[in-house]
């Protein structure tokens, strides 16, 4: 059996997607993902020819070719000869794609997003945890137990607090030694982390979420395979709550 991917590799694969938005944030490339992702420029949308575009909004041609190339390697546009540029349908979309979903979340996402956002966790977290709870070290959970000291010293409000969140969450994901559900660590942190951002920007969070994390620990610390899969149902459950309530305005409060 191959050697699980390191640490380090993983983490920073993980834990940069932030970073990597940035590196895009007032592009053209991120300018246009948004209104696509939001719907101003809607599935089939055409673009002007390149030189025309490139005039219209002030650019030069090879700018625009580097936003539309960017644009066309994440899926949100197609080019096909002779009939121009035109804005790919959803389903071709790269939506766990780190930067799609920070530039999501940066319009305003629909509660169905979401929730799919959500149930993809379900699917994949809760036997991520009965994996992690048979296949775990010692050393990952000392991992995990100096991340949730780092939550909890911090608070989710904070940068700090919310790396330490999403490392909890990948240390987990290591833990279970099945390099797909690695695989997707960098779309679940960039999930974890945006809708964590986004359930508390207009209020605080509806309910500390430690306690749940804490549950989740203390049954992969005790090899809980059935506890760890219940108590990361839950979490991801109230996590999905929680966010609803802020999507909502805080209607039923």
């Amino acid at each position: 059996m191959a050697s699980p991917p390191s640490h380090s590799h993983i983490r920073t694969g993980a834990l940069i997607q932030s970073k990597s938005a940035q590196r895009f944030k007032g592009s053209l490339a991120q300018q246009l993902a948004v209104q696509i992702l939001s719907g101003v420029l809607p599935e089939g949308h055409v673009f002007p020819s390149e030189i025309q575009y490139a005039d219209q909004i002030g650019i030069s041609r090879s700018a625009l070719r580097e936003a539309l190339r960017m644009l066309a390697a994440k899926g949100l546009v197609e080019s096909w000869p002779k009939a121009g540029t035109r804005v790919a349908p959803r389903r071709q979309w790269s939506l766990l794609d780190p930067d799609l979903l920070a530039w999501q979340f940066e319009s305003e996402p629909s509660l169905k997003f979401v929730r799919d956002l959500f149930e993809l966790r379900m699917v994949v977290e809760p036997t991520a945890a009965s994996f992690a709870a048979e296949r775990r070290s010692d050393a990952q959970v000392v991992e995990m137990r100096t991340a949730l000291a780092e939550m909890a010293l911090h608070g989710l409000a904070t940068e700090k607090g919310r790396f330490a969140d999403q490392r909890f969450h990948m240390i987990m994901l290591e833990a279970t030694q099945n390099d797909a559900m690695i695989a997707l660590a960098s779309s679940i942190m960039a999930a974890i982390a945006w809708t964590t951002i986004y359930k508390q920007r207009d209020r605080e969070l509806p309910r500390d979420p430690i306690p749940d994390h804490r549950s989740l620990l203390d049954a992969i610390a005790a090899r809980d395979v059935a506890g760890s899969r219940g108590a990361m149902t839950e979490l991801v459950r109230l996590a999905l709550a929680d966010t609803e309530v802020s999507l909502r305005g805080g209607e039923g409060d």
